[in-house]
């Protein structure tokens, strides 16, 4: 509660209209029932921690920017966070300057809908469980195919270059096998499009892939 206190004082001096709120059952209501413009949450509350209380504001659509405050440094927590829907985290200990500038960056990006579950057609895919489903079946997908549909479901109907998928599925310094999108892509098209006689991960003839969003039924 000290931190909360010194970051409520502060940001009022800045001007900001400020309510706190002391456990996770209690900041799921508050950001639902106020729509606030920005949340900032800590990951350690009593109730439920950070983590949860996100993932509970997405699934219950509210869109408002999370920036997630946390003791820990660890990669793990901080994809954790980001996949429960945050939009940035800190970790303490850290500067008010900092945390200012980013409530600023937050604010003026605005609410957008952001889900935890992400879909297109009949394609889901939910990034904190690392699971993902044609229709109702699930999908048996490795790390990697797993990833690359997830950056397909994060950019429906958007064309893909080949260099973009490298870059985001593997790293920038990668230099193995120029054909590997390829025959990752093809791989993920024999789980997610053969089975069901689907052909929606297409390809575009000189630019890249693209995940095809059907039509909603009774739109022709």
């Amino acid at each position: 509660m000290r931190t909360a206190a010194l970051l409520r004082r502060g940001l009022e001096e800045e001007g900001y209209a400020v309510d706190v709120a002391v456990d996770g059952p209690g900041s799921v209501w508050q950001a639902v029932e106020f729509g606030y413009d920005v949340v900032v949450l800590d990951v350690l509350l009593p109730g439920f921690d950070g983590f949860e209380v996100c993932r509970r504001l997405r699934i219950g659509g509210c869109w408002a920017p999370v920036l997630m405050l946390t003791a820990r440094d660890a990669v793990a927590d901080r994809v954790r966070g980001l996949d429960a829907g945050a939009d940035d985290y800190l970790t303490k200990p850290f500067s008010f300057a900092e945390l200012s500038a980013r409530l600023r960056a937050l604010i003026r990006r605005g609410a957008r809908e952001r889900p935890a579950v992400l879909q297109a057609g009949g394609l889901r895919l939910d990034p904190a469980s690392r699971r993902a489903w044609r229709g109702e079946v699930e999908l048996e997908l490795s790390p990697k195919e797993f990833v690359l549909l997830e950056l397909f479901l994060r950019h429906p109907g958007e064309v893909l270059t080949r260099t973009r998928i490298l870059e985001h599925v593997w790293d920038y310094a990668y230099d193995g096998n120029s054909n590997i999108i390829d025959q990752y892509v093809a791989y993920l098209r024999r789980k997610i499009d053969r089975p069901f006689g689907m052909e929606q991960l297409e390809t575009v003839r000189g630019a890249g892939y693209r995940l095809a969003v059907p039509d909603p039924p009774g739109t022709r």
